[in-house]
């Protein structure tokens, strides 16, 4: 009767192991079937210009010139991070950034960098994500960004024959993961989607974008993703906004952009840097 007994549990022991197998061997295929899939990755070891090119351009009335090639230090990669800076040189000087209007920017003294993907690395939806920080918590004027725009995007640099897209309109759509308004907030970014209203140069900036607190002057992660109809905003993996069926509205190739701005009259000494460590899209499979 002992070795029945035995030989019942033995078996009923087997039994609940294989089922309990069964059960983590499904999930783990589930957590492949959906799991996130890297297609690109630059974590800065140097400057890759197969990913990025310079953007110099005039938007937002900012007060700084871009400048190419990194001059006066405004985009360095060194010790493993890329650092987009802001800069006093001192001195107003000649700018040549022209806005979308053919519009001249002035003289400043002031000179930023300003990188993009464009032409370089273009994803349709996916996940985007960079891990970054800034040199103080905020500052008057400071106006850093990691953001998307729709490839088909009409503004310089015009390199392909579709470029010929207005934002905020499909093809040159705008999604923000990051920004960071100096003159308003401080420990705070701004995340979330730019809603078109059906005309060149019409977007709404407020209905779909919120504020969150963050330690600005430590590393975070920040992203967004696709989730069927939505966008979702993350900050270090966790969700913090959502914008609800805004997802299929960006249906086209968008690039990534990382700058630094300056956007109001307040002055500043000395530089103000954005470090960033990563960035890398994802995708299902």
């Amino acid at each position: 009767m002992k070795q029945i007994l035995t030989i019942v549990l033995l078996v009923f022991l087997q039994l609940a192991i294989s089922c309990q197998g069964g059960n983590k061997k499904s999930k783990a295929v589930q957590n492949t079937t959906n799991s996130w899939n890297t297609d690109f990755l630059d974590d800065f070891d140097t400057y890759n210009p197969d990913n990025w090119q310079d953007q110099r351009i005039w938007v937002n009335n900012e007060n700084h010139c871009y400048v190419p090639d990194g001059e006066f230090g405004t985009r360095e990669v060194s010790d493993g991070t890329l650092k987009i800076k802001v800069v006093n040189v001192g001195k107003k000087q000649p700018c040549d950034n022209l806005d979308k209007h053919g519009n001249q920017h002035p003289e400043t003294e002031y000179v930023a960098g300003r990188i993009c993907s464009k032409n370089r690395k273009e994803f349709v939806k996916g996940r985007w994500t960079a891990r970054l920080k800034l040199s103080s918590n905020g500052e008057a004027s400071m106006f850093p960004a990691w953001w998307l725009l729709g490839a088909q995007n009409n503004e310089s640099p015009v390199q392909e024959e579709n470029e010929n897209i207005c934002w905020p309109l499909t093809g040159s759509g705008e999604i923000d993961i990051f920004e960071h308004h100096g003159d308003h907030m401080k420990d705070e970014f701004t995340t979330g989607a730019i809603v078109s209203l059906g005309e060149c140069d019409k977007g709404d900036w407020q209905s779909a974008r919120k504020n969150f607190p963050a330690t600005l002057n430590e590393f975070h992660e920040y992203s967004v993703e696709w989730e069927k109809s939505d966008l979702v905003y993350r900050l270090d993996g966790k969700e913090v906004y959502r914008n609800e069926g805004e997802g299929d509205k960006y249906p086209e190739p968008m690039f990534a952009i990382l700058n630094f701005a300056k956007i109001t009259d307040s002055l500043m000494a000395g530089e103000w840097v954005m470090e960033v460590d990563w960035v890398k899209h994802e995708y299902r499979k």
